[in-house]
């Protein structure tokens, strides 16, 4: 994969006031995670995939950051700072050092934790060839995150923030303050003193065609209170963190949808029809709390068959989705094939009417999300109701459980995190 070149900035400069019982006489940035300071978890993450080019905004307490970070050739990375003299809100110093920037810039939180592949996230950056791309994930608190709709390709048609009014039913694609920029956005004339980078300059990008988000499941988890402090603490000590980095394989538990997360009503053809089992909550939540990604793989031969459109689709999806993010539990992927082999339904629609790869009990769909998870399928498991979910798994190397009378998702779940 191609190594990028390219400047990275870390704002670092808020208060943390939520997180203060935490500790109120350091920055934010430097509350240790398993012995660090966040932010050295940060730029050992960035050195360690080639970002050695630094930029530090600095405000609140910066003589803290600075003192212990230097020149940051300790760490192996050249880094530099700018301090803001006088509150300019969270995108105001970029101003500043435009000149300083690269083509291309990374531009990052100093209050997250994260391990991604980085050069992944920009090698897509340059390939949709817009002025930002998003680093986005599915979270556990979706309702009360900033969220953003997209078009097919990926393009930003909709930034709702978290006090923006949002449809009854959406995708839980949450934005993970992860950013590749272009510093042509920096000729955008803003006259406030302060000016907010999600707000003024980002939002606005909606629906131009220019701004593109870069969906994945790796770790990103910001610690803005003590709850979720905690639980990156943990997620630490337990590895979980290095883990979901796309550099190393990942390993997933494949769902069916009908009759495994929600109730089976035949061929689903209405949003109403659609109602989550009871348990599944849980069991996908502990996938969440897992080594294992959350992957839906289902046929949905309503498509074909002209009984459900892609758009109606889309919005059962997100319903199971909303219902998910409403109780703190989320799906990583998800895949449908549209296809059917046989022709003579009335409104079918003919070009879909094909023996495909990607049916169950084909494991068209499996291999997919293998390719663009970098899953390991042989420490994968899938779980269906179906024997074509069980022979889709085999066909793809996967471990199986069918769930029978009397075993739900749950059980199913419980029996394979035991074996871990």
């Amino acid at each position: 994969m191609e190594v990028n070149i390219i400047k990275t900035v870390i704002m670092a400069g808020g208060k943390g006031t939520r997180i203060t019982s935490i500790a109120s006489d350091i920055p934010k940035p430097m509350i240790p995670i398993c012995g660090k300071p966040v932010l050295q978890h940060e730029i050992e993450c960035l050195r360690d995939q080639g970002f050695t080019d630094i930029l530090i905004t600095v405000s609140h307490m910066s003589s803290v950051i600075i003192d212990y970070f230097k020149d940051g050739s300790e760490f192996g990375v050249s880094i530099e700072y700018f301090v803001e003299e006088e509150p300019l809100g969270n995108a105001g110093a970029l101003f500043k050092i435009k000149e300083k920037l690269t083509d291309d810039f990374l531009l990052l939180n100093a209050d997250s934790l994260f391990n991604i592949d980085f050069n992944r996230f920009i090698n897509y950056h340059k390939k949709k060839g817009g002025l930002v791309t998003l680093f986005t994930h599915p979270n556990s608190h979706p309702f009360d995150s900033g969220l953003l709709i997209c078009d097919d390709d990926k393009s930003v048609i909709k930034w709702l923030a978290k006090e923006d009014d949002r449809p009854m039913w959406y995708k839980n694609r949450v934005n993970a303050g992860l950013h590749v920029i272009n510093k042509r956005v920096l000729e955008t004339i803003v006259n406030t003193p302060k000016i907010d980078l999600d707000r003024q300059i980002l939002k606005p990008l909606a629906s131009s065609g220019k701004m593109f988000v870069y969906d994945s499941p790796e770790y990103v988890k910001d610690m803005g209170t003590p709850d979720r402090y905690y639980a990156v603490c943990r997620d630490c000590e337990n590895g979980l963190i290095d883990s979901k980095n796309f550099r190393n394989k990942q390993k997933a538990i494949f769902l069916d949808r009908d009759g495994t997360i929600n109730k089976y009503v035949g061929f689903l053809k209405s949003i109403d029809q659609f109602e989550l089992i009871d348990g599944v909550t849980e069991a996908i939540k502990k996938i969440n709390y897992s080594s294992y990604l959350a992957i839906v793989v289902t046929n949905q031969p309503v498509i074909a068959r002209g009984e459900v459109s892609f758009s109606e689709l889309d919005e059962i999806h997100n319903k199971m989705e909303t219902l998910l993010g409403k109780n703190g539990a989320y799906i990583d992927g998800l895949y449908y094939c549209p296809h059917h082999p046989n022709k003579g339904y009335d409104g079918e629609i003919i070009e879909l009417k094909i023996e495909c790869e990607c049916r169950k009990p084909k494991p068209g769909m499996l291999l997919k999300a293998a390719k663009d998870f970098n899953i390991d399928l042989s420490k994968s498991w899938i779980i269906g109701d179906g024997d074509n979910d069980i022979m889709a798994g085999n066909n793809a190397g996967c471990k199986s459980i069918k769930l029978v009378k009397g075993v739900n998702l749950l059980d199913a779940v419980n029996s394979i995190l035991s074996e871990n």
